[in-house]
């Protein structure tokens, strides 16, 4: 998959929260600015 950019659709995604559950992205946040952060932990 290429880099997005600017008035570029996100791409449907299901990622798992921590502490249990899941989130649906774009779906989930619909209509709302939002950030994601994705981080993979230390070494």
């Amino acid at each position: 998959m290429e880099m997005l950019v600017p008035d570029d659709q996100f791409p449907d995604i299901e990622l798992d929260i921590a502490g249990g559950g899941s989130v649906s992205l774009p779906g989930d946040v619909a209509g709302h600015w939002t950030y994601v952060l994705f981080y993979r932990g230390g070494w």
